[in-house]
């Protein structure tokens, strides 16, 4: 496959033709914020968290998506980039009820994480306070909708890594929501095969697992990604 040469805030970089932004950024040892990306499973490019600017367009493009081109001009930490990335952390703080002190995935959360990194103290837009429900039915998993950000990366894990098909996504606007099976309580479904991939994949505290204690909420994610390339490859062990 033949290899493209462009620059990323300056810096040379080449990667075969089909590479993301993304993923020739992370090669190059450049960090864009993301979200909604979940190595070993395919991007939708929902959270906006990785919008980059390209030389020659006006638009920002989000570089899970983008593939790169030769003499591509890149910049991933621009003060317009700064700006959108910490008003989209406040609009999701403020769509939903995260109130991190309470939340089992506090210190080990994504959304969090990248919050402190953008410097954001408060919130500049009104919260909207919607009354979601938690589902407790699943005798290992819990699902708070008050922490979900609708990445979907429970939906893709679940559809694309395990194969159930379980997870989904209805609604629009601020009504969409993830729904088990045909919308039906998470203990109820007749899909899930109780593996965890998508409690595993979650970035925040909406999956978790019951009984388990703030410190032990840290993820590894890692096991997603080497599923795939085991699968891809063939290198099952038995």
């Amino acid at each position: 496959m033949a290899a493209l040469t462009l620059t990323i805030d300056g810096k040379p970089v080449s990667a075969p033709a089909g590479t993301t932004v993304l993923e020739a950024a992370q090669d190059a040892g450049i960090r864009i914020p993301t979200l909604c990306h979940l190595e070993g499973v395919y991007d939708v490019g929902a959270c906006r968290l990785c919008l980059v600017e390209v030389a020659g367009s006006n638009k920002l493009l989000p570089a899970c998506t983008t593939k790169i081109a030769e003499g591509m001009e890149v910049w991933t930490d621009t003060d317009r980039l700064r700006k959108y990335r910490r008003m989209t952390l406040e609009l999701l703080f403020a769509e939903r009820n995260h109130v991190c002190a309470v939340c089992v995935a506090n210190g080990n959360c994504e959304l969090q994480t990248l919050a402190w990194e953008a410097g954001m103290d408060h919130v500049r837009y009104p919260y909207q306070h919607p009354h979601l429900e938690v589902d407790q039915t699943h005798p290992l998993f819990g699902m708070d909708h008050n922490r979900c950000i609708l990445c979907t990366r429970c939906v893709r894990v679940c559809w694309h890594i395990e194969g159930a098909g379980t997870k989904n996504v209805a609604g629009r606007g601020a009504d969409c929501r993830i729904i088990t099976d045909l919308n039906q309580p998470w203990g109820e479904s007749d899909t899930c095969t109780h593996c965890g991939k998508c409690v595993m994949a979650c970035p925040t505290g909406a999956l978790y697992y019951k009984g388990v204690a703030t410190g032990e909420m840290i993820r590894d994610r890692h096991k997603l990604e080497f599923i795939v390339t085991a699968r891809e490859q063939k290198q099952w062990i038995a």
